[in-house]
């Protein structure tokens, strides 16, 4: 990193990380070697953890500020799926060589935005040192009422298959940067923002406990993801390629070069939410989604069966290049 200093480990949590604990007392200021993380009585804790590795999730260019945003809102996303109420979150920060402090001070005032934002404030965690790159990850905590967790493996056959919000902005942000392709100057400004700051949708995820009977976010690709929700459940999951809401811009440059329809299907990234649900569940969807200003379209069935089926509104099959992100073996 430039601008590297002789900052030590514990100058670096006293001046950085330990402000990011302030709204939390069950932090002790980081200044103990555990947290008490508070649950309302009859609550359930939520806990889920994600990681993002330099050169895996994101780049360095990236910006820290916008690198320690999406590092909160991926793991938001993940409440959110369970329906969830935000709580905290414990960080693990590994930094190369000497730690770069105007890239701290920066990571860590996007963290606070974000903190602030969605009432999400910093429990602990760890610093160390790494051999190359940035490895981060993020411990969240959450809280819902006892047994009401949404869960990928409750989907039942005959249920309506939902996702929140458009898919795949996100995955041409990353056609932009990885692949340069060009789209309009309007359309590329929304998909990088898409891609480095997506919305976790706490609101309507908490909302669905009740209502939904199977849930997840779409982070490794729709097609997958419903793969994983047929699999937890036992069920096929059936998906019209044609219902699968797009925004104007991703409309758009899929009609210009119809094969980025199997980028959009299984990029990735979109931080959406996956659900099933009893047809009989629909007016209180709609309700749901009126009150959340959150649009939600139904985009298939679950069936008996195994797997996913992608067709189109005739039926026919659509064939995918790729099925979606894995760290290990073939997509």
């Amino acid at each position: 990193m430039p601008g590297q200093t002789g900052l030590g480990e514990f100058d670096l949590i006293a001046r950085y990380l330990a402000p990011l604990s302030a709204a939390a007392p069950g932090a002790f200021n980081l200044a103990d070697d555990a947290a008490v993380i508070p649950v309302p009585p009859g609550d359930d804790l939520v806990v889920t953890t994600d990681a993002m590795i330099e050169s895996v999730h994101f780049l360095a260019k990236d910006g820290p500020e916008r690198i320690a945003r999406k590092l909160l809102r991926v793991n938001l996303s993940d409440l959110a799926a369970k329906g969830a109420r935000p709580i905290g979150y414990q960080l693990i920060l590994g930094l190369p060589a000497v730690p770069d402090e105007d890239w701290l001070q920066r990571f860590c005032s996007g963290l606070q935005q974000d903190q602030t934002a969605f009432g999400f404030p910093l429990y602990g965690g760890d610093t160390v040192r790494v051999p190359s790159g940035l490895t981060l990850g993020v411990t969240a905590f959450g809280s819902l009422p006892s047994g009401t967790m949404l869960r990928r493996s409750a989907a039942q056959a005959g249920d309506d298959l939902y996702v929140t919000g458009s898919i795949g902005d996100a995955a041409l942000g990353l056609e932009t940067k990885l692949n340069h392709r060009l789209f309009s100057s309007a359309a590329m400004m929304f998909f990088d923002s898409r891609l480095h700051l997506p919305t976790p949708r706490l609101a309507f995820g908490q909302g669905l406990r009740g209502i939904a009977h199977a849930a997840m976010d779409v982070s490794d690709g729709l097609v997958q993801d419903a793969g994983h929700i047929a699999a937890a459940s036992g069920l096929q999951a059936i998906i019209t390629a044609d219902a699968v809401p797009l925004s104007l811009a991703t409309r758009q440059a899929v009609q210009d070069d119809p094969m980025l329809l199997s980028a959009v299907l299984s990029g990735g990234d979109d931080y959406e939410l996956l659900f099933t649900a009893s047809p009989l569940q629909q007016p209180a969807l709609a309700a749901l989604s009126q009150s959340s200003g959150l649009a939600i379209t139904r985009i298939g069935r679950m069936v008996a069966g195994q797997g996913v089926i992608l067709q189109d509104k005739a039926g026919a099959p659509v064939a995918l290049e790729h099925g979606g992100f894995q760290h290990f073996g073939r997509s």
